[in-house]
């Protein structure tokens, strides 16, 4: 974050914080915990926080030392990225260490899991903390995937307790029970029902995975956890004691699912060289995506639509202290965050800004705004109105480092592969050859005609207004302009225009885009010159009605001529001395 953009920021904080009045959970301060980040990365990971600004002088005050200046930005507004930041997996790694099991006669759980009961176990649960590296996609509203790394790690929690029954008595008879064993003795990791990751017991397991070839996926975190209870009964029988002993034993399986989207790119770029040596690319993908880079230093780039921001699951909030008597809700020591992707208002954008590349086109799937999906507490710049998703980017750039095209994905560490360019990804973009004249006319009306030709061969191009799908396609859309009218060529690349006002009339070649044309064009201008005086019945309509037009003057002058005639010199002038 530059300077600037620093101070565009700390001027809306006290708007913000007066506008922001709903209360909600405080996140730990930034610097108070040792997570593996530094105060300024730790500050941007809260955008569900109340942002209620308090000034420096009052921070000061309040905790006894000075905030840094991205902390006081955070204080009031929330920080937003232009790629997806590590920050949230570092943080959830390092908290996840301080989640601690209750033991035999407790079980620790967060509100929303799924306790299971059975005679000896219960509250027994098996939830997922976080699933890493992953981005939540803010789409619109009811469509909030998560997309995760092919590759990545899923922790989760695991926890029960043990019900021991209480002893009894009756004549002579006692019964006394005791818990002689209990563990947690396998977890796994299962995509849509398969076994993709195991691992020995654990209350907070941390399963590695690797997922290939898959779309869509449901995963599945589950625990076998078993109890051994001793139960012993003894009969008094006068002169001695019998000692009977079983032992009960109880399993439980519990787990948690999520539903993922497994995020792997692959990359069909599309080439084109302009006549005057410009390069263009064009590169689509069916999901959402990042942006890329065009040469080997990083700084030429183009981004879509998205941002992102990190924040953290509610759901770990408090956690739930169970015994068998009692339950208490307590603050959660542990909190995942995770980034979110939304569609910004800045909208696509080349780097550098003003000297880099062009974005010629851009197309996807128009949706509503995802507004609804942020939930509270959240400013951001999302779109507040219907978006198309960019998962098409095509630029015009003087120069290309096609060896060092980078293509960047959602998720953090997930970039596409670059697939050899196929048959069809290089695109011819020529010059076209646009002439004009005007072929007829008379004093009213003048017929113009358009010829577009490609400069190279000389064939004639055809226009076709039907709209193709960028990338492919085999007919020619585009139009010609002239005289305020849009036209197209027929097959022998020719347009007839009337026209019925004399000018100057420039007509101008719109080609349609060389992602969907083979060979595609640049666009040409070509100029003609129309007025009534180029006929000889354009003459004679000016000579009459300039002569009509002339036909008072000529009366009046007639008349005056009469008027001194009639009065004579002696009637108009006084020659007395």
């Amino acid at each position: 974050m530059n300077h600037r953009e620093l101070s565009v920021l700390m001027a809306g904080l006290l708007a913000t914080s007066l506008v922001t009045g709903i209360v909600a959970a405080d996140p730990p301060r930034p610097g108070t915990e040792g997570n593996g980040l530094t105060e300024n990365e730790s500050a941007t990971l809260w955008s569900r926080d109340a942002d209620n600004y308090i000034s420096q002088e009052e921070y000061r005050q309040r905790y006894g030392e000075d905030r840094s200046a991205v902390h006081q930005v955070a204080n009031g507004t929330d920080v937003t990225f232009k790629s997806p930041p590590a920050t949230a997996a570092t943080w959830t790694r390092n908290d996840f260490e301080d989640l601690d099991a209750g033991g035999p006669d407790t079980s620790v759980h967060p509100p929303h899991a799924n306790l299971e009961n059975g005679v000896f176990i219960e509250d027994a649960h098996a939830t997922i903390f976080a699933v890493q590296p992953s981005t939540r996609g803010h789409l619109e509203f009811g469509e909030t995937p998560l997309y995760i790394a092919p590759n990545g790690t899923m922790r989760g929690f695991v926890d029960y307790r043990v019900r021991v029954p209480n002893g009894s008595s009756s004549g002579n008879t006692t019964v006394s029970w005791s818990l002689t064993e209990h563990e947690i003795e396998e977890i796994r990791l299962k995509k849509n029902g398969e076994t993709i990751a195991e691992s020995g017991g654990s209350h907070t397991p941390a399963l590695d995975y690797q997922i290939e070839d898959d779309w869509s996926a449901n995963l599945t975190l589950e625990a076998e956890i078993s109890v051994r209870l001793k139960k012993t009964v003894r009969t008094d029988l006068g002169d001695r004691t019998d000692v009977d002993i079983t032992y009960r034993t109880e399993s439980r399986n519990v787990s948690d699912s999520i539903a993922v989207e497994v995020y792997d790119l692959s990359a069909s770029p599309y080439y084109a060289e302009y006549p005057n040596g410009d390069a263009g690319v064009a590169i689509f993908q069916s999901r959402p995506w990042q942006g890329y880079t065009l040469t080997e230093d990083g700084e030429t780039r183009v981004r879509g639509i998205w941002r992102f921001y990190t924040a953290r699951n509610t759901n770990w909030d408090t956690l739930v202290r169970s015994n068998r008597t009692d339950s208490a809700t307590v603050q959660s020591d542990a909190i995942p965050v995770y980034v979110h992707a939304y569609p910004s208002r800045i909208g696509p954008r080349a780097e550098p800004v003003r000297d880099g590349p062009e974005l010629i086109e851009i197309w996807g799937t128009d949706r509503p705004s995802p507004v609804g999906t942020i939930g509270e507490n959240i400013n951001i710049d999302i779109v507040n109105q219907s978006y198309t998703t960019t998962y098409g980017v095509a630029v015009r750039a003087e120069n290309v480092d096609r060896e060092a095209l980078q293509v960047a994905g959602i998720v953090r560490g997930v970039n596409a592969s670059i697939a050899e360019p196929g048959r069809g990804s290089e695109r011819q973009l020529r010059r076209s050859n646009l002439t004009v004249g005007v072929i007829k006319q008379n004093q009213s009306q003048a017929t113009v005609r358009v010829e577009l030709r490609d400069n190279q061969t000389g064939a004639p191009i055809t226009l076709d207004e039907s709209r193709q799908y960028p990338i492919g396609g085999t007919t020619r859309n585009g139009y010609i302009t002239v005289a305020d009218q849009r036209v197209e060529t027929n097959a022998s690349g020719v347009a007839i225009v009337p026209i019925d006002e004399p000018g100057i009339y420039t007509a101008r070649y719109h080609p349609g885009s060389w992602l969907g044309h083979d060979p595609a064009y640049v666009s040409d201008t070509a100029t003609a010159r129309w007025h009534s005086l180029g006929t000889i019945d354009g003459w004679f309509a000016f000579i009459f009605e300039v002569g009509w037009q002339l036909i008072p003057f000529v009366v009046m002058f007639y008349a005056g001529r009469r008027v001194l005639r009639m009065l004579g010199p002696d009637d108009i002038f006084d020659s007395k001395p």
